[in-house]
């Protein structure tokens, strides 16, 4: 029989062993929660309406179906929790039968969630943030573990993040980390965290671009120009938006949150720009002002160390807002490192 997810209510028993029932995760009105038991893990029916029936899971299958689910590749899934193909192939075989329904298409053009797997897949997250809940309540020492997906901006390395990552890691290391960066910037992140492709991002667009999402602002910094050493300009205190009017630009592209932010703010001025050079590194764009290329406007805390460039302030205050994105209930592990990036910034 074909069984839906969010009609589902249920509880799960938790014992030593890794099967678990799926919560009802998916719909409200519907009661769930955690009985650790010394038991067999099973299903156990709540006494709110549901479905006839909801079959005990493996949360090992459940681990091999998200990770394919987040990597769309069987090959890339298996080496990210440590498994052959084979296993997680049957794996995530075995789950399909024991929901009844196809969570992925797969043919020559790749692997892809069905409409299934896309409504499924929401309640195979919760289930596993569950398990890594009661695993962690279970601990007399109460020690994190699990896995934390982090997505960073291109260039991180002379933010806080690294040192503040490798505080964390020192202090759990049963978490396993994984950073992730995205080609089209801080959308792309905010939606991967909405997918639950992420736990965490760095965030550099306002916050009604995160709809649905909880975004935690970790600073504001300005706007400065960068400029070549031998610029005409240098030298002054500060720059106006109109002594840059016949300058080419270099910046990052449009869906960066630094570009996004600066070109919704000179628009409110009426100032339009010529950026000749697009750099998907923003470390790298002081380098390439520096080799001639075009000037820049970078939030402070964007611009890494650089003899070559110089930078001055811009007259008009634009300011930016670093932010990290979370869903709006996130796991231990990730409150954790929130609160830690919080006091580092």
């Amino acid at each position: 029989m074909t069984q839906n997810p969010a009609r589902c209510g249920m509880r799960a028993a938790v014992s030593a062993g890794r099967r678990i029932g799926m919560p009802d995760v998916m719909a409200s009105g519907f009661s769930s929660g955690i009985i650790v038991s010394n038991e067999r893990i099973r299903s156990i029916p709540s006494m709110t309406p549901m479905m006839p029936y909801a079959p005990a899971m493996d949360t090992r299958q459940v681990e091999y179906a998200i990770a394919v689910a987040d990597e769309l590749s069987f090959t890339r899934a298996a080496h990210r929790v440590y498994a052959v193909q084979s296993t997680v192939s049957a794996g995530v075989k075995a789950l399909e039968t024991d929901l009844g329904v196809t969570l992925f298409e797969r043919d020559q053009r790749g692997v892809r969630l069905t409409s299934a797997g896309e409504s499924v897949l929401p309640a195979l997250r919760a289930l596993a943030e569950a398990e890594a809940r009661a695993r962690i309540a279970a601990d007399p020492g109460g020690e994190l573990r699990g896995e934390l997906r982090i997505g960073v901006f291109s260039s991180v390395s002379y933010l806080a993040l690294p040192r503040v990552i490798g505080e964390f890691h020192r202090d759990h290391p049963l978490v396993d980390l994984q950073l992730r960066s995205a080609s089209a910037g801080s959308g792309e992140l905010a939606n991967d965290v909405r997918r639950g492709r992420l736990d965490l991002t760095l965030f550099g667009l306002p916050a009604s671009a995160a709809a649905g999402l909880a975004v935690h602002r970790l600073s504001t910094t300005r706007y400065d120009v960068l400029l070549p050493a031998d610029h005409e300009l240098v030298g002054r205190p500060s720059i106006r938006l109109a002594d840059l009017a016949k300058e080419r630009f270099v910046d990052a592209p449009i869906g960066f949150g630094n570009r996004d932010v600066l070109e919704a703010a000179l628009a409110r001025r009426g100032v339009v720009r010529n950026v000749t050079t697009e750099v998907t590194e923003t470390a790298a764009i002081p380098v390439f002002v520096a080799a001639g290329l075009g000037i820049a406007l970078l939030p402070e805390l964007l611009i890494p160390p650089n003899d070559d460039v110089v930078r001055v302030p811009l007259t008009e205050r634009i300011d930016w807002d670093f932010s990290v994105v979370t869903r709006t209930s996130p796991g231990e592990a990730t409150r954790v490192l929130l609160e830690r990036l919080r006091a580092a910034y």
